[in-house]
C-alpha cells in the first residue's frame, strides 16, 4: 500500500511540475574565497523538485508560481535555506554564498575548486567528464588512513602495490606508468624506477590524485598502464596543524637490529651519510688505477667503517607541520600560501629463504637464509603560493623530497654452485639516498569575460640525485655465530660507487581553449590547441674499488661485526691495498628532448552524445654517450647513440548519456612506452652474490593500441556502479630476460614480439542503509579486475625461453580492493569514522622460466587494514590504524611444470613476513 501512495505521489509531482512557468537561477560561491562551488544540491523544501550547480557554480530550478523555501546543501558546507516568491513567467536571479562547516575535517584542498577533494565532488566530476578518469581526494585519503600517494592509488580499480617494485596497473609493471605533477611532466628520482616512488609523497602535500587509464592528447604519449596526476594542495583557510605519529610493527620494532657503525650516529639517525661515504678524493674524477696509501685509507675511513653495530629497533616516528593562510586582495581576489614539513623514520626487518636455479640445473645454485635490516628516513617540504582573481590564477610551488636507506643484508648458505660448502656468507653494507627538488609556475587566464577564450600554461625545473656510495661487500665462510673466515681478492671487500645525477629536467606546457556553439547540459563545444615538452639531461658514474692482496696473506678469522681494525692493520702492514678497478664504461651521459603538439576537440552531439577526439604529435630526440668496455683508455672519445623518432598518437573518448544516472563510455587510442633508465643505460650493475643486471641501449619504445568500454550507474550523490572491459595490443613489449654470462646469473632487457592483454573491471560504492535502516552511515566500496594476457616470444633473440607464447610477466589474472566505512558520533563534538580496507591479487609471473625451468611466480598476498579516525574536538583529532592484520607470508615460488628434473624438496624461491603494524597519529589544529 505504501508503494502505491509513493507511486501516485511521484506521478502527481511530475504532472504538476510539468506546468512550471517560473524559475530561480544564479551562481553559488564560497563565502570566503568567492570561488564557484560545484555540484551543490538545490531542492524545494517539502517537494521533490531538485537541481544541481554545474562546474562553474551556475544553477537553475523550475517551479510553479508561489512561495517556496529553497534548500542549498553540500558536504563540508552549512546547509542554507532561502524563502522566495516567484510570479508566473518570472526568472528570479538569486546568487548564493555558502559558509564552510566549521566541523569539517578538511584543512587543505586542491587547486581549482574549493571542494574538489571531497569524495562526493570527485564522484560527480567522474560522472560529468568525458574521459575515463578516477580520482581520490584528501577527504578519502584521511578517512582510509592513507599516509602516502602510493598507498592511496591502491584504492583505485585495477591498481596493486608491490613492495619495492612500485605500482602495477592492470598487470603492467612500473615502466608502463607515467607521472604528472600539476599537469607538468615529472622525472623519477631513481634510475631503477620509471616514476618517482610515490610513497615519498605524504598526503599533506596532495589535494587530489587523478588516474587516467585512457589516453588524451594533452598528456604524455608515454602511456599504457596509467598516467597519474598529483595535484598539490592549496590553502582554503588560515590554520596551523601539528601531527605527531608513532608506529610499531611486529617482527620489526623492538627486535635485535643490525646497523652500519657510521649509521649508528646522530647523522645516521637523520640520514646524513652520503658525504662521509663519498668516493675518496685521491681517486679523482677520472679513473686512473690509483690506490689508497695507509694514511689515505685511515683518513677516508675515519667516519666510514666496515663495522656493524648490534642495536635495538625502537618505534617508528613521524612529525609534520602544516600552515596555511588566505587573504582577500581587492574585490573578489585572494592570495593564499601553504607550508608543509614532514619527516619520518622506520625500521624494517625481512627474514626468509632466498634461492635460485640456474638454467638447466636440477639443484639450487644459490640457497641461503636471507636477512635484511633497513633503517629508512623520508623528509619532504612544500611551499606553495597562489593568487586568484575573477579572470584567472597563478601559482608557484616548490617541493623537496629526500629518502635514505641504510641496509645490512646477510646471505648465509650455498652460493654460486658451491654446494659442497653450505657455510658461505655474503654481507652487504649499503647506503642509498635520493634527492628531488621540483619548482613550478602554473597559471590560467580567461581572455574574455564570458570565458569563451582562455589559456593555461606552466613550467617546471627539477633537480634530481640518486646515489649508492661505498656499497661494501664482504664474502667468506661463517665459523660460528660471530666469526667469519675470509681472504682478500676476488669479489671480496668489493666497494661500489653508483651516482646518477640530473643536470636539469625542464618541463613546460601551453594550451589555448576556445568554446563555441550552443550550450548543452551546461557544456559547450571546445577546441584545445597546445604544446608541451620536457628535456632530461643527466649522467651516471659507476666506479669500483677492491681490496687486492699484496704478498702471501693467508685466510684469517675475525669477528664479522668488528672487522674494521683488522683491515686497517693489514693495509698498514702492506698485506692489502684498495685500488680502483673501474672499467672504461664507468660513465654514461643521456640527453632526451621531447617536443609535442596536440589538437583536441570536444563536441556535443545533442543532449546524449559527447565526443572528445584529437591527435598528438610527439617528437623524441635521445642522445646517449658512453665508452665501450673495450675502449683504449678513460679519455677515449665517447661512442654516441642517437635515436630520433616522431610518433603520431590519435585518441577518441566518447560518452553517451543513457539517462541522468547512467553513462556508456568508449575510448580508443595509440600510445608508446619508453624504457626505464637502468634498462637502457649500458651499465652492468653487480649484486653482492655475483649476479648482475645489464642495461640494453638498443631497446625500442613499445607501441600500444588501447581500447576501453565502460558502463556507469550513479544512483545518487554517494552510490555508483561501473562495469568496464578493456584490451591492449602491445607491440615490442619490454621484458626482463635471463642471459648466459659464463657461470654467474645475469639478466638484461629486450623487446619481445607482441603482447595482448584484455579483461574486465567492476567497481561500486553502495550505501547499506538501502538494505536496512539499521545500517545507516555504513557504506561499502569494492573494485575488481579480471585479466588474460598472452605474449608472443621471439625465440631467436631469447633462445633460453621455454616456448613461443606465455602470460605477460607481472600480470595477475585477477585482483580485488574493498573497503567498509562506518560513520558515527559519540556526542555532538566527538565524530568518528571506522574503515576496514582489504586488497588481494592473484598469482603472477615474477621471473620468466628458462631452459626447461618453470616460471617463478609471485603468490597471492592478502592485506587487511583497519583505520579509526576520531575528531575529539574542533582542534584535536586522533587516528589509530592496524596495518596488515592477517600478516600472511609473502612468497615467490617456481611452478611445477619444469621439464628439467628437480632434485629439491621445496620450490619456494623467496619468502618473508612483513608483520602487523600499529600506528597512532595525533593532530592538533591551532
Amino acid at each position: 500500500m505504501k508503494l502505491k501512495f509513493l507511486f501516485f505521489g511521484l506521478l502527481f509531482t511530475i504532472i504538476s511540475f510539468a506546468q512550471n512557468t517560473a524559475k530561480v537561477s544564479g551562481i553559488i560561491t564560497d563565502k570566503d574565497s568567492k570561488q564557484p562551488v560545484s555540484f551543490v544540491s538545490i531542492s524545494l523544501k517539502g517537494l521533490m523538485a531538485n537541481a544541481e550547480s554545474d562546474i562553474n557554480g551556475n544553477y537553475e530550478i523550475a517551479m510553479k508560481p508561489g512561495t517556496y523555501t529553497i534548500v542549498y546543501a553540500f558536504i563540508g558546507y552549512k546547509t542554507l535555506e532561502k524563502q522566495v516568491t516567484v510570479a508566473e513567467n518570472e526568472t528570479l536571479n538569486l546568487n548564493i554564498s555558502l559558509q564552510e562547516n566549521s566541523n569539517s575535517i578538511e584543512g587543505i584542498v586542491i587547486t581549482g575548486s574549493t571542494n574538489k577533494t571531497k569524495e562526493t565532488a570527485l564522484l560527480k566530476e567522474q560522472q560529468k567528464a568525458v574521459e575515463m578518469k578516477q580520482s581520490i581526494g584528501a577527504q578519502e585519503m584521511s578517512r582510509k588512513g592513507i599516509s602516502d600517494v602510493e598507498e592511496g592509488l591502491t584504492k583505485v580499480t585495477g591498481i596493486t602495490k608491490v613492495e619495492s617494485r612500485g605500482l602495477f596497473v592492470r598487470g603492467l609493471e612500473d615502466r608502463y606508468n607515467n607521472l604528472l605533477v600539476n599537469d607538468l611532466q615529472a622525472p623519477s628520482n631513481s634510475p631503477f624506477k620509471k616514476i618517482i616512488p610515490l610513497d615519498l609523497f605524504p598526503t599533506d602535500i596532495v589535494g587530489v590524485l587523478g588516474v587516467y587509464k585512457t589516453f588524451n592528447p594533452n598528456i604524455s604519449g608515454d602511456f599504457a598502464g596509467a598516467t597519474i596526476n598529483i595535484e598539490t594542495s592549496e590553502a582554503m583557510k588560515s590554520q596551523t596543524k601539528l601531527n605527531v605519529g608513532f608506529g610499531y610493527t611486529t617482527g620489526n620494532n623492538g627486535e635485535d637490529f643490525l646497523m652500519s657503525e657510521d649509521a649508528n650516529t646522530t647523522q645516521g639517525t637523520l640520514g646524513i651519510l652520503k658525504k662521509d661515504r663519498a668516493l675518496p678524493g685521491v681517486f679523482g674524477n677520472v679513473p686512473s688505477g690509483n690506490y689508497l696509501t695507509s694514511s689515505e685509507y685511515t683518513a677516508s675511513h675515519k667516519q666510514n667503517s666496515w663495522n656493524v653495530d648490534k642495536v635495538g629497533s625502537p618505534m617508528n616516528t613521524s612529525i609534520s607541520l602544516l600552515h596555511t593562510e588566505k587573504f582577500k586582495v581587492g574585490d573578489g581576489n585572494n592570495l593564499s600560501y601553504i607550508l608543509s614539513l614532514n619527516t619520518e623514520n622506520k625500521y624494517v626487518i625481512r627474514k626468509g629463504v632466498k634461492r635460485f636455479f640456474d638454467a638447466g640445473d636440477s639443484n639450487y645454485t644459490t640457497n641461503v637464509e636471507n636477512s635484511e635490516y633497513k633503517y629508512q628516513t623520508a623528509s619532504s617540504a612544500l611551499v606553495g603560493i597562489k593568487y586568484k582573481s575573477s579572470r584567472g590564477s597563478i601559482g608557484l610551488n616548490s617541493f623537496y623530497l629526500r629518502s635514505t636507506e641504510s641496509l645490512i643484508q646477510d646471505q648465509f648458505g650455498v652460493l654460486n654452485y658451491a654446494t659442497n660448502n653450505p657455510n658461505r656468507l655474503v654481507r652487504l653494507n649499503q647506503f642509498e639516498q635520493s634527492d628531488y627538488f621540483n619548482n613550478q609556475v602554473v597559471a590560467n587566464y580567461n581572455l574574455t569575460k564570458n570565458e569563451k577564450h582562455s589559456v593555461k600554461g606552466g613550467f617546471s625545473y627539477v633537480k634530481t640525485a640518486f646515489g649508492q656510495p661505498d656499497r661494501k661487500t664482504i664474502i667468506g665462510n661463517r665459523v660460528n655465530e660471530t666469526d667469519i673466515n675470509i681472504s682478500y681478492g676476488g669479489n671480496n671487500l668489493n666497494r661500489q660507487y653508483l651516482d646518477v645525477k640530473g643536470n636539469y629536467y625542464m618541463s613546460g606546457l601551453f594550451e589555448y581553449n576556445m568554446k563555441f556553439g550552443k550550450e548543452v547540459n551546461n557544456k559547450t563545444n571546445k577546441l584545445s590547441v597546445g604544446y608541451n615538452a620536457f628535456r632530461n639531461n643527466m649522467y651516471s658514474t659507476y666506479r669500483f674499488v677492491s681490496g687486492a692482496p699484496l704478498g702471501s696473506q693467508a685466510a684469517f678469522t675475525t669477528n664479522l661485526n668488528d672487522i674494521n681494525d683488522v683491515i686497517a692493520a693489514d693495509v698498514a702492514n702492506g698485506n692489502v691495498r684498495f685500488r680502483e678497478e673501474s672499467n672504461t664504461d664507468y660513465k654514461v651521459k643521456l640527453d632526451h628532448f621531447v617536443n609535442a603538439g596536440y589538437v583536441n576537440m570536444f563536441l556535443n552531439f545533442g543532449e546524449k552524445l559527447e565526443v572528445n577526439a584529437g591527435v598528438r604529435f610527439e617528437n623524441s630526440d635521445r642522445k646517449m654517450s658512453s665508452r665501450s668496455l673495450g675502449a683504449s683508455d678513460f679519455t677515449a672519445p665517447y661512442d654516441k647513440q642517437i635515436d630520433k623518432k616522431l610518433d603520431i598518437l590519435p585518441s577518441i573518448n566518447t560518452k553517451y548519456t543513457i539517462n541522468e544516472q547512467s553513462n556508456m563510455r568508449l575510448a580508443v587510442s595509440k600510445t608508446i612506452t619508453r624504457p626505464v633508465t637502468m634498462e637502457l643505460l649500458p651499465i652492468t650493475y653487480v649484486e653482492p652474490d655475483g649476479s648482475s643486471v645489464i642495461g640494453n641501449p638498443d631497446l625500442k619504445d613499445t607501441e600500444n593500441l588501447n581500447l576501453d568500454l565502460k558502463y556507469e550507474l550513479f544512483t545518487d550523490k554517494k552510490d555508483m556502479v561501473a562495469l568496464g572491459v578493456f584490451g591492449k595490443n602491445i607491440n615490442k613489449p619490454i621484458e626482463r630476460i635471463l642471459i648466459a654470462t659464463g657461470g654467474s646469473n645475469a639478466t638484461t632487457f629486450d623487446n619481445s614480439k607482441r603482447a595482448i592483454l584484455f579483461g574486465a573491471e567492476l567497481e561500486f560504492i553502495f550505501q547499506l542503509e538501502r538494505i536496512s535502516k539499521q545500517f545507516e552511515n555504513i557504506s561499502w566500496g569494492f573494485n575488481t579486475s579480471i585479466m588474460k594476457t598472452k605474449v608472443d616470444v621471439d625465440l631467436v633473440n631469447n633462445p633460453l625461453e621455454n616456448s613461443s607464447s606465455r602470460e605477460l610477466q607481472g600480470a595477475s589474472n585477477w585482483l580485488i580492493n574493498s573497503d567498509l566505512k562506518y560513520e558515527f558520533d559519540f556526542s555532538k563534538e566527538v565524530k568518528n569514522t571506522a574503515t576496514l580496507v582489504y586488497g588481494v591479487y592473484g598469482k603472477r609471473i615474477y621471473a620468466l622460466g628458462t631452459a626447461g625451468l618453470d616460471h617463478v611466480y609471485e603468490k597471492p598476498f592478502s592485506k587487511l587494514d583497519f583505520i579509526w579516525n576520531t575528531k575529539l574536538s574542533k582542534n584535536l583529532d586522533v587516528k589509530f590504524s592496524v596495518d596488515n592484520i592477517l600478516n600472511p607470508k609473502y612468497e615467490r615460488e617456481m611452478g611445477k611444470n619444469s621439464t628439467t628434473t628437480i632434485n629439491e624438496d621445496s620450490l619456494v624461491m623467496l619468502n618473508n613476513k612483513r608483520g602487523v603494524g600499529f600506528s597512532l597519529n595525533i593532530g592538533y589544529t591551532f
